[in-house]
């Protein structure tokens, strides 16, 4: 995907903080354009339309008013199925959390976090990059470990498998580039081929099934 093609939905009632966010993410690089709804319904509708420009991220709010953020995510990957779905709310209670990467949600954000944080993880998301809160991710984490491991072979190499552990640790692509002294473009074309053959299409689907199956 270009940078410059990143198209971005926000869905999130609240108005003067969405457009905080518009604001930040509009002035980033490799940002092309910013959409706003203040409910599921909007966005669902928006996406369903003929000849309409789908998103490449969409950040979502849990707590929106009619159809709840997680009965959104669901319906939203039926429609969009290719886009990141980031989840940003002031909840962090397990089950909430759990359902949400279970509907689909790739990344996990909470409000507490600052609007350049969550703008910068938004962005980075469809590059491989870390899209949940540092807690919120060790959260995820503890949950998938507790689920019976299947034990498989993906094939994975030694090296993506020191960088998967890395991934797990909650290192991003930059961290781990200087632990590993290579650029972030071959650790960004390292995290694509381990996605491949986890199959998986995002950084938690990846720490998730490396925890549960313990291949690190």
């Amino acid at each position: 995907m270009s940078p410059a093609a990143l198209h971005i939905w926000l869905i999130e009632d609240n108005t003067g903080f969405r457009r905080a966010v518009k604001r930040v993410l509009t002035g980033l690089a490799g940002v092309s354009e910013v959409r706003e709804f203040e409910n599921c319904e909007g966005a669902l509708a928006a996406a369903g339309s003929v000849g309409a420009r789908l998103p490449d991220v969409v950040l979502l709010d849990v707590g929106l008013p009619g159809m709840s953020g997680i009965d959104g995510i669901v319906l939203l990957k039926q429609l969009v199925p290719a886009a990141q779905i980031i989840v940003h709310t002031v909840f962090e209670d397990d089950d909430r959390i759990f359902r949400a990467v279970c509907a689909g949600a790739s990344g996990y954000l909470l409000k507490s976090a600052s609007v350049q944080e969550i703008a910068a993880a938004v962005v980075e998301s469809p590059r491989g990059g870390s899209s949940m809160t540092p807690r919120v991710a060790r959260r995820v984490l503890e949950m998938f470990s507790k689920l019976a491991p299947i034990q498989k072979d993906y094939g994975i190499a030694p090296r993506e498998r020191e960088l998967l552990e890395l991934m797990v640790e909650g290192m991003t692509n930059k961290e781990i580039a200087l632990q590993l002294g290579l650029s972030v473009h071959t650790i960004g074309a390292y995290i694509r081929n381990i996605y491949e053959k986890l199959q998986v299409n995002t950084r938690s689907g990846a720490v998730g099934k490396a925890l549960k199956e313990r291949l690190v």
